[in-house]
């Protein structure tokens, strides 16, 4: 996994012999979201790799989808710092994202017209559980994938 580049620190814990968790504290730039979707993709490459973890394909992807999701949002509303963690936790991942916005996200209502805002539609739709919290200076989104998990029926093609 990269290493903390000059504008982002990267924090990492093993337990027991295994990778349990990584963090960054992300810089807002053009290319914060494809990092980000990066240190997820390599963190995990390395549970897989180096830690023997079995991690399916489609967890990637949409641990992927997910980090760029909840990074989008948190760039767009909140006007500081961005924070990703990433846990292994037995048999999920957790992606957990900060800002320093308190407004707490909410799903719009269905509307097939609308352009936009679906993030939180589509992060609640592929994970299997979605938690969001009002922190003192802001807030925190953690989203829980199965490591092993593959496409739904929806998603698996005809």
């Amino acid at each position: 996994m990269p290493m903390g580049s000059r504008s982002e620190d990267e924090s990492c814990t093993e337990r027991d012999g295994r990778l349990t968790r990584v963090g960054f504290a992300l810089a807002r730039d053009d290319g914060c979201i494809a990092r980000a979707r990066r240190y997820a993709a390599d963190f995990l490459a390395r549970l897989r790799d180096e830690y023997g973890r079995d991690v399916s394909p489609h967890t990637v992807g949409t641990t992927q989808l997910v980090v760029s999701e909840l990074i989008t949002n948190a760039l767009k509303y909140a006007s500081g710092p961005v924070v990703m963690e990433l846990r292994s936790t037995g048999a999920q991942v957790e992606i957990i994202v900060g800002d320093n916005d308190p407004t707490l996200p909410s799903a719009q209502p269905t509307d097939p017209d609308r352009v936009g805002r679906h993030g939180l539609e589509i992060v609640r739709a592929v994970t299997q559980r979605l938690d969001i919290q009002r922190l003192g200076v802001g807030k925190r989104i953690t989203a829980f994938i199965a490591l092993t998990g593959g496409p739904s029926p929806l998603e698996r093609p005809c």
